[in-house]
């Protein structure tokens, strides 16, 4: 009987300590997002947003971390503001777009999982805005991007997305890279137990 309860209690505290880190990582991406280094016209900036988002997915897993990557668009659009085209255009890009971050949380367990499950929440989060760019955004085209001119949507949608979200990623897998081993221990739960 002991032994349940203590079981019980272990992972209740281990329910806690998640629900707090994923309020903190949210806030930090929130913060981190204002701070931008580049801003596009149309939306999208370069910024560290994804960098915390990116860390607890992998400590925490796929579900978990689509849940607080969904709740961190949906704050987003209210404390960063939305460049948009309408609710789809906010659906798409900032509440699935930032859910879609969530795949990082396949690399939760695995050696090197932050970097391949990082590229892993990068491209879904890039394969959302694209498809935002190709159906809602098409009006826009022809246009300049870059100092080139798109009359092709397909085109435009992944120039346009990839500048900065393949940008936002690098940043973070450099970061990852210089602290994978002080982090080694947070990010395969070795604090946890």
């Amino acid at each position: 009987m002991e032994n349940t309860a203590t079981h019980t209690n272990a992972r209740s505290n281990q329910t806690t300590r998640m629900l707090c880190e994923g309020a903190i990582m949210i806030a930090l991406s929130l913060i981190l997002g204002l701070i931008k280094l580049f801003e596009l016209p149309q939306g999208g900036s370069i910024s560290l947003e994804m960098l915390p988002l990116l860390l607890f997915c992998v400590r925490w897993g796929v579900a978990r971390g689509f849940i607080t990557c969904t709740a961190f668009g949906i704050l987003q659009v209210f404390v960063q503001g939305a460049v948009s085209w309408g609710w789809q255009s906010i659906l798409l890009d900032y509440v699935v777009a930032f859910a879609a971050i969530g795949f990082a949380g396949f690399g939760r367990g695995h050696k090197y999982g932050i970097f391949w499950g990082s590229v892993l929440g990068g491209i879904g989060r890039f394969v959302i805005h694209f498809i935002s760019g190709i159906t809602l955004y098409r009006i826009a085209v022809p246009t300049p991007v870059l100092g080139t001119v798109y009359d092709n949507p397909y085109l435009y949608s992944a120039a346009y997305n990839g500048s900065y979200v393949a940008i936002d990623l690098a940043i973070s897998l450099v970061v990852f890279a210089i602290l994978y081993k002080p982090l080694n221990k947070y990010l395969t739960g070795g604090d946890l137990r």
